[in-house]
């Protein structure tokens, strides 16, 4: 019993790496989206 908890433990922990890895791409995707707006909104201002 100690093995199998242990195990799920250790699955949760990995899952939870994954969970937080895809939210710091979706966090960074977000910020590179916001600076490309505000590099076309300059772009613009400028013309």
């Amino acid at each position: 019993m100690p093995r199998f908890a242990i195990l799920l433990t250790a699955l949760g922990i990995l899952a939870a790496c994954e969970t937080v890895e895809g939210a710091g791409e979706d966090v960074q995707n977000a910020g590179q989206g916001i600076s490309n707006t505000a590099q076309a909104t300059e772009n613009e201002l400028e013309d």
